[in-house]
């Protein structure tokens, strides 16, 4: 007989590779679309220099949920929170469609997040903190943590192929993570279909990108991979759901930070993170997304220490190390780059 792991592999990759055709394609239909309606033009806030239409969001959404749907209805995966998740996704996305194409006020849209989280963290049920901290008191962080996620995810989606290289990792190693943790196989699942529908949109949006994924696309992809942390973090492997999305954590928090020391308004659009300082500084669009993805493999494999040998020790040591690597990436974006001589 086949084993149980091989046959879960083999359905993997053949809703990876499904995934990402789905998306192509319907990016393929909808770009014409985008292209007479969602044109993101350049501004001195920018990374591009040409109007470049936005949206591929629409596809990598759908396509994601749409099979990760399907393949649900027809077997007897159980949802685990996924109706839920689903719903907040389509709602974050709506959000970010009319964002895309006249810039919403910051409160309404907060509160939209705000909700979209919180319906995610009561439907997970998951428990992270020791079972002395009250439930409403862990849920109100997580929902405040959330917020953050999505936000976080939707700051750093300003650069060519950066989002890919961040959460293919992020969404391949939760999707691995499948063959070995069965309570984490519906997150699992739709990891794999959020994987190839970046994958399916990564032809699109290599340096110099014909295609962004706007709000549309970064804000329930914020939500669907904060959710399935939150499910990761969920079965005990809190250490490895911090590593995995680590950079996009520092870079955005200690952004946020510096912009609150220097009184500015931090909901205001700016070009202060790391990695744009990165292509202000002499690198390439696609030099900063090479970086973050060779980061990004070695967090994943910190991420699979810890769930090798889950001792604190080693869960501290890890995230320590991840700590220092990430620092050091910041430090060397934020340095200009020597010119060679003529």
């Amino acid at each position: 007989m086949v084993p149980l792991e091989l046959l879960v592999s083999m359905a993997a990759s053949g809703i990876l590779i499904g995934t990402a055709v789905l998306s192509a394609v319907l990016i393929v239909l909808l770009k014409p679309l985008l292209v007479r309606y969602a044109l993101a033009r350049p501004n001195a806030r920018s990374s591009h220099r040409v109007p470049t239409p936005q949206g591929g969001g629409i596809a990598v959404v759908g396509a994601c949920l749409l099979v990760a749907g399907a393949f649900m209805w027809n077997t007897d995966l159980p949802a685990n929170g996924f109706l839920a998740v689903a719903a907040a996704s389509v709602m974050l996305a709506l959000v970010g469609a009319v964002d895309d194409i006249r810039p919403l006020p910051a409160v309404p849209r907060l509160l939209l997040q705000v909700a979209a989280v919180a319906a995610v963290v009561v439907a997970s049920r998951v428990r992270v903190l020791p079972d002395a901290v009250p439930l409403a008191v862990e849920q109100a962080l997580l929902v405040f943590g959330g917020v953050w996620f999505v936000n976080l995810v939707n700051f750093m989606d300003g650069l060519d192929w950066i989002t890919v290289a961040e959460m293919v990792p992020v969404t391949a190693f939760v999707a691995a993570c499948g063959l070995l943790l069965p309570d984490l196989r519906p997150a699992a699942l739709v990891a794999a279909t959020l994987c190839g529908a970046l994958l399916g949109f990564a032809p699109f949006n290599k340096p110099v990108a014909k295609l962004f994924l706007g709000d549309v696309g970064s804000l329930p992809i914020g939500l669907l991979v904060g959710w399935m942390l939150l499910e990761l973090a969920g079965t005990g492997a809190l250490a490895a759901a911090l590593l995995l999305p680590l950079y996009h954590l520092m870079d955005a928090t200690i952004t946020l930070l510096k912009r609150l020391a220097r009184g500015e308004k931090v909901w205001e659009a700016h070009r202060s993170h790391f990695y744009q300082q990165a292509t202000t500084n002499g690198f390439t669009p696609l030099s900063v997304s090479g970086h973050v993805f060779g980061l990004n493999l070695l967090l994943a494999a910190l991420a699979a220490i810890t769930l090798t040998w889950p001792s604190w020790p080693v869960q501290v040591a890890c995230l320590g190390i991840g700590a220092v690597l990430v620092g050091l990436l910041l430090s060397h974006f934020a340095k200009p780059r020597l010119k060679s001589p003529a």
